[in-house]
């Protein structure tokens, strides 16, 4: 059985989605902790995706649950970054089922959200050390650009430690 992407709209929904990513933000925020001597508010950061509206939900963003054999496996997002740019954000697929083919199905999803919603360029930062994700993502278009402005760590990093996170991540455009 494929994997189905699910839009995140009710409060169970809302939940699962938390679950999810509080799951995917700890284990992002190990790896910057051992990799790269940075941390970030975890609880913040769900809250902020969780409860404010006008990130990542309709009528200008996306937000998805991945379930798989009636479970929910992963998440991901599309928010509007600037005039007709978007940015994904938060795609994670539990590591157990990685590689049934749901980060391929939920990156395409975000694109083809994109380009309906106007997108021209869509844009996405990751640690330097999920080398994997960025195959993914090279695969569907995406290429290497310089750290944009109002990247999606600005607000929940340390000012002190922007440059030392930014060096940490590669930055990636796809543009339509």
């Amino acid at each position: 059985m494929s994997p189905t992407l699910v839009p995140v709209e009710t409060p169970k929904q809302r939940e699962a989605a938390r679950v999810l990513l509080v799951e995917y933000l700890r284990w992002v925020g190990d790896i910057a902790r051992s990799s790269y001597g940075l941390s970030f508010d975890v609880d913040a950061m769900a809250r902020s995706d969780i409860e404010d509206r006008s990130k990542f939900y309709p009528p200008a963003g996306r937000f998805y649950l991945v379930r798989h054999d009636e479970r929910d496996i992963g998440v991901g997002c599309l928010k509007r970054l600037a005039q007709g740019v978007g940015e994904i954000q938060r795609m994670y697929i539990q590591p157990h089922v990685r590689g049934i083919g749901a980060g391929r199905a939920l990156v395409q999803r975000l694109l083809r959200d994109a380009r309906e919603l106007g997108y021209t360029k869509v844009r996405l930062e990751s640690l330097r050390a999920l080398a994997p994700a960025h195959t993914l993502y090279r695969s569907v278009g995406f290429v290497d650009v310089e750290p944009y402005a109002d990247n999606s760590m600005d607000a929940y990093q340390d000012p002190a430690t922007l440059e030392a996170y930014r060096r940490s991540a590669i930055f990636m455009e796809l543009s339509f």
